[in-house]
């Protein structure tokens, strides 16, 4: 058996090589993508970086820790407490002691474009002896209006553009915006950007202490602590990090690099395993009649699949390894491109796990064996007259397990959607529902094409198949006739136009809807937004803006509420410290029950996403420094599409800054004076003023950079795959063709007359591919209008037509060049010497 099996192998050598190719591509694209997604399992190991040679830290915990029946939970606190200046001075006997003030500011050269200025953070200079920073050229500030800088290497150099000793630069701090005069740079560093001020003058501008450098045993300052009160952490060694601005940024950057790869490795998989089956079912379907021939010669069914399974275990052990080759080098150049681009940190790479290729490996040797086992099993199982006549043409029948498994898959897809439908509607909302939910659909419709390619088919060609000539007629019978053959070509098309059309047309949907929903429930005129997450703004902008004659101002402060819901689970949500009389003049709420008025003090604003939220009901909460207290619901907002968070009052977010101003222009107040007041307050204060056309443009993107990258980077990889695939599909399917090619030569065809049939028949199959990719984008977009409708937020679909146009006509390119240039090289051969030869 092992030698027939070479001597067939070596005889149909183009379906094993389109094999090859197919389970080789998609078993490096797993490789790669899992390597990439190994990476990001584990940040790297970084020591204290801004108070690198302070010997003890002391500052206030910024971690909720609540105990639960499963154990500690914890969260972190969004406006973590000041130091207590009873602290300060307890610890000043022990040693010298340097109070450590950080606040957010942004400087610009005197005379530059007007703007906020690039954002930095204030610091007294006499914490920089704690720190990195170091005098590269000056001194340090001596009086209020001397500032010290950091500047990078490149930027020393005058000549390209930076700020030197002696240049004036424009600082806007809490206090206002004023002119200032760089006394001295230092280098700078990638965790921050640094403005220091004298001691004095940054006590002015934030009294609040953050954090102590104490020059003593730690020993002894933690028992001075300790005899104060909880609530205060002492620091040392590594755990001087947690000190450091945004001490998890590392991990928190990998988080999203990891839900990217997480989701560009799932689909990747599912489109080189589905290629995969499809490629090595329809190389199988392809041999019926030879296996009809090996039935009549007396071989049992056992010996036809021993046979087909040993041709897949020799064409998938060295293309499983070949894969794993291909992703290894891949995977590099992989990484490189997403540091390039700024999805990932600069310092992200490709580490020494093996694990990937180990499952990229035996993933495609196991796909391959699947692939084969059904025609196997279905062509070892018929008799020898029947394989013969079986093999002459494709009756489009399905065996019951085909029927039963894409039944299942269907229903599972559509029952999955009905479900989230009538119990959450937002969770239509979230990535990993409408991306796993097309696949569902995907198999279950490939699985039934035997039964949809003909009707599709006839569909498709109903008008060429009347005009003149016979081309049309011909690559309809032939399509609709090689059912299995057409099903084999358009599973790639199909998936290429489902998964674009679903990813690319629900996240503008969704971002869409996110944009409408914004633009409904803000009625104010004009927004000015803080820069940055945990930017202010100016005190002086506030106030000026409060007191323009005609304007309706809300100023309002993010924080953060969490609950501890079911007894076990600690969940933080995002909130808004606001003055409820203020906000309903610039604002318009989707209240479910209750009333916003009347939040006060010992109230909060909750959504539907809350367990707790009947209006009336008490609900015991941590607010963002931490402290606990029970809360009246007075109003419950519906979810929408995920970003109507908690309200509270400006008294229980007690540190947190005013990082958001709405102003609407009252009724009969001057538009003009109050547009022209509101401007002058910004450009005083270097303040952004934006209408809200503009701050929705801003905020709610249609398309942002880092969703169209992550596009690209998921639907990228997985569509080359299935371009590639297609043309190899193709290729074996018109390579196994050149007897019913010259058999139309023989009849009377010329050259260019077949060409145009094979042609038509590829523009065809790709006309099928992609209808049944658009039923299935269509069925998964209908239910998000639907989840959407649930929601309350009225927004339209939105159809990527242009995208998918292009990949539907590079497609239909990519099958006319696949199936023509094979053709035309067997048509140098005379006919007669093909014409039967594959019978």
């Amino acid at each position: 058996m092992l030698r027939l099996t070479l001597q067939g192998m070596r005889a149909r050598w183009v379906t094993f090589t389109g094999s090859f190719v197919a389970l080789a591509l998609g078993v490096g694209l797993i490789a790669a993508t899992g390597l990439a997604l190994a990476a990001t399992f584990q940040a790297p190991h970084r020591g204290p970086e801004r108070f690198a040679a302070a010997p003890v830290v002391v500052r206030a915990t910024d971690t909720l820790r609540v105990s639960t029946p499963i154990g500690e939970r914890t969260q972190r606190l969004a406006d973590p407490r000041a130091v207590p200046a009873e602290v300060a001075a307890e610890l000043a006997p022990l040693g010298r002691t340097i109070e450590d003030r950080t606040f957010p500011v942004s400087y610009a050269s005197v005379g530059g474009e007007d703007g906020e200025g690039a954002a930095a953070a204030g610091h007294p200079w006499s914490v920089a002896a704690a720190t990195p920073y170091r005098l590269t050229d000056g001194r340090a500030p001596r009086t209020p209006g001397e500032v010290v800088v950091a500047v990078a290497t490149r930027e020393r150099d005058r000549s390209g553009g930076g700020v030197a000793v002696g240049d004036r630069v424009r600082v806007v701090t809490p206090a206002g915006a004023d002119n200032r005069t760089v006394v001295g740079t230092v280098a700078a560093t990638d965790f921050e950007t640094p403005v220091f001020f004298t001691d004095a003058e940054a006590a002015q501008l934030s009294p609040r202490i953050d954090a102590l450098v104490v020059h003593a045993d730690a020993a002894a300052v933690r028992k001075v602590v300790r005899g104060i009160g909880s609530g205060i952490d002492v620091l040392t060694g590594d755990e001087r990090r947690r000190a450091d601005p945004d001490p998890d940024r590392d991990s928190e950057a990998l988080v999203s690099v990891n839900a990217l790869l997480g989701t560009a490795a799932g689909i990747t998989c599912f489109v080189s395993v589905f290629v995969v089956a499809s490629t090595f079912a329809f190389a199988v379907a392809q041999r019926r009649r030879e296996f009809g021939l090996l039935r009549t010669a007396g071989a049992t069914a056992r010996q036809i699949r021993r046979t087909v399974f040993a041709e897949a275990v020799l064409v998938a052990v060295p293309a499983s390894a070949a894969g794993c080759l291909l992703g290894a080098v891949g995977a590099p150049p992989l990484a490189a491109w997403m540091v390039d681009s700024g999805v990932a940190p600069s310092w992200f790479a490709i580490g020494d796990q093996t694990w990937p290729l180990h499952t990229a490996f035996w993933t495609g040797l196991c796909v391959a064996m699947a692939g084969v086992l059904t025609s196997s099993w279905r062509a070892g199982r018929i008799k020898p007259t029947e394989a013969l006549r079986e093999a002459a043409l494709d009756n489009g029948t399905m065996p019951p397990s085909r029927w039963l498994l894409g039944a299942l898959l269907l229903l599972a897809g559509l029952g999955l959607l009905v479900w989230s439908l009538a119990t959450d509607p937002g969770e239509a909302l979230k990535r990993k529902t409408y991306i796993t939910r097309p696949m569902l659909l995907i198999v279950g419709f490939a699985l039934y094409a035997p039964v949809l390619v003909p009707p599709l088919v006839r569909l498709v060609t109903w008008l060429p198949a009347r005009l003149p000539g016979a081309t049309g007629l011909l690559a309809r019978e032939n399509a609709a006739t090689g059912v299995r053959r057409t099903s084999a070509v358009a599973a790639p098309v199909l998936i290429t136009v489902a998964l674009a059309a679903s990813l690319l047309g629900t996240t503008a949907t969704i971002n869409e809807a996110k944009a409408t929903e914004a633009a409904t429930q803000t009625t104010a005129d004009y927004v000015v937004a803080a820069p940055g997450e945990k930017g202010g703004l100016p005190a002086p902008f506030v106030t000026r803006a409060q007191s323009i004659p005609g304007a309706a101002v809300s100023a309002s402060r993010s924080t953060a509420v969490t609950v501890l819901e079911e007894g076990v689970a600690l969940v933080r949500s995002e909130a808004r410290a606001v003055d409820p009389a203020a906000l309903a003049a610039v604002s318009r709420l989707p209240v479910a029950s209750g009333r916003v008025a009347d939040l006060d003090d010992g109230g909060i604003v909750v959504n539907e996403e809350w367990l707790t939220r009947t209006v009336g009901q008490r609900v015991r909460v941590w607010l963002g420094d931490g402290r606990e207290v029970t809360l009246r619901i007075v109003a419950v907002l519906r979810t929408g599409t995920g970003g109507n968070g908690v309200y509270v009052t400006p008294r229980n977010a007690p540190g947190a800054p005013v990082d958001r101003v709405d102003v609407a222009v009252r009724d009969g107040a001057d538009a003009t004076a109050v547009d022209a007041a509101l401007r002058e307050a910004g450009a005083v204060t270097r303040t952004t003023v934006l209408t809200k056309d503009e701050w929705l443009a801003r905020s709610h993107p249609r398309s942002s950079e880092s969703t169209r990258l992550g596009l690209l980077l998921i639907l990228g990889i997985a569509l080359l795959y299935t371009g590639i695939a297609l043309a190899n599909t193709l290729v074996m399917a018109t390579s196994d063709r050149v007897g019913d090619l010259a058999v139309l030569r023989l009849t009377g065809a010329t050259k260019p007359q077949v060409l145009r049939l094979v042609a038509a028949e590829a523009l065809v199959v790709v006309a099928v591919g992609s209808l049944l990719g658009a039923a299935v984008a269509g069925l998964n977009l209908l239910g998000l209008r639907g989840a959407l409708a649930l929601l309350s937020v009225r927004s339209p679909l939105v159809v990527p037509w242009g995208g998918l146009g292009a990949m539907v006509a590079a497609s239909a390119v990519l099958a006319v060049l696949a199936a023509v240039i094979p053709a035309l090289t067997a048509l140098r051969t005379r006919p007669v010497e093909h014409a039967g030869t594959r019978e």
